[in-house]
């Protein structure tokens, strides 16, 4: 009898749950026609692939389609990842995120060396002049972009653009800083030995079978990745991405992968799989600008009534769009991958959520 209701209870949540489907397909399917949406959006709930669908086009000249396999630039999803490396390291001892900078990077010689702590730099409140100050789209279009536009080793990043004056006192002020993880990044290779890629690969990637996943560079040929494209206001139309060495973005930005792939991280980071639940409390922690360690953690989030944890992990480079949301207390998972800068990620994530969440 007790099977029979257990097996009940299980009919009608399964029941529910795509009952929202349907709903949540006609919503999308809606929102991309009105939108030029370009991209993937693959949606988990209660263990479950509920909706995995890809739109338009990964190359617009060769109107080739994209699809599930389609690896896309993730852009500053990329951060989630380096502050789990990081935050392994911790848990293995070697590591102390009170620790300042130079205590892992002895020969750094900018003005946060002896000051600014791993965690500040987690949390991005190391109050370091920010390396992309003044970066707009009218100055970009004329000027370029000197940090990203020129070929640069991790090390020259680190050195040109990393080591620059304090402008605030470190941990008083948030501030989105690319800087802050690229010096992160600089941190896991000097503690480990090895390149922040081959971290990547031996403590996450290959453990979570993570295969459509790596490092974008300009010396790679990248099997079936999303060509990008932005929307230029000034002409109001879809243009291609400006050229640049994405590996500039490092620890930062530079990786790629497949919504099926960042759903593996996601579940693995949730499930407590790569760091423990004390751990992530800490990464969890929404602090300064509703900001943890490599993720924005939006506390009281209400939605269709209900206040609910949000862990967010945005990313945005030009026509590379990417969203991962979580929502904390449901298990409910929504990833969105997307070449083309037509549409508010955070917008569509936020309207999907309203949907599945009942």
């Amino acid at each position: 009898m007790k099977k029979i209701f257990l097996i009940i209870i299980l009919f009608t949540q399964l029941t529910s749950v795509f009952s929202q489907t349907t709903k949540v397909a006609l919503f999308i399917d809606s929102f991309v026609a009105k939108n030029n949406f370009n991209g993937t959006i693959l949606i988990e709930q209660k263990g479950i692939v509920t909706y995995n669908k890809s739109f338009g086009f990964a190359n617009f000249p060769f109107k080739i389609p994209n699809t599930s396999d389609t690896r896309y630039r993730v852009a500053s999803i990329t951060k989630a990842f380096t502050s789990v490396l990081i935050l392994q390291l911790y848990e293995q001892g070697k590591i102390d995120l009170n620790k300042i900078i130079t205590t892992y990077l002895p020969d750094y010689k900018g003005a946060a060396g002896n000051i600014v702590t791993v965690k500040e730099l987690l949390n991005m409140t190391s109050g370091m002049k920010n390396m992309d100050d003044g970066l707009t789209l009218e100055k970009v279009l004329k000027n370029g972009m000197p940090q990203y536009q020129t070929p640069n080793t991790s090390d020259e990043m680190l050195t040109k653009f990393c080591s620059d004056t304090l402008v605030t006192t470190p941990g008083t002020v948030f501030d989105y800083n690319n800087a802050d993880f690229i010096i992160l990044g600089k941190i896991i290779e000097r503690i480990t030995g090895k390149t922040y890629e081959d971290n990547l690969r031996e403590k996450i990637w290959r453990p979570l079978q993570m295969d459509n996943s790596g490092l974008l560079s300009q010396e790679k040929i990248i099997e079936k990745l999303a060509d990008t494209y932005f929307y230029r206001d000034n002409l109001k139309i879809l243009s291609n991405d400006l050229p640049v060495y994405w590996s500039n973005w490092y620890a930062a930005g530079a990786m790629y992968s497949t919504a099926g792939d960042i759903l593996k991280f996601a579940n693995a980071l949730f499930k407590g799989k790569l760091v423990k639940q004390e751990t992530l409390n800490q990464m969890f922690t929404s602090g300064l600008g509703e900001y943890g360690y490599g993720v924005w953690v939006y506390k009281n989030y209400e939605i269709n009534h209900t206040m609910y944890t949000i862990v967010k992990r945005p990313g945005s480079i030009m026509g590379a769009q990417a969203m991962l949301f979580h929502i904390l207390e449901d298990g409910s998972t929504i990833i969105i991958l997307c070449n083309t800068g037509t549409v508010s990620l955070d917008d569509l994530a936020a309207n999907i959520a309203d949907k599945i969440i009942y």
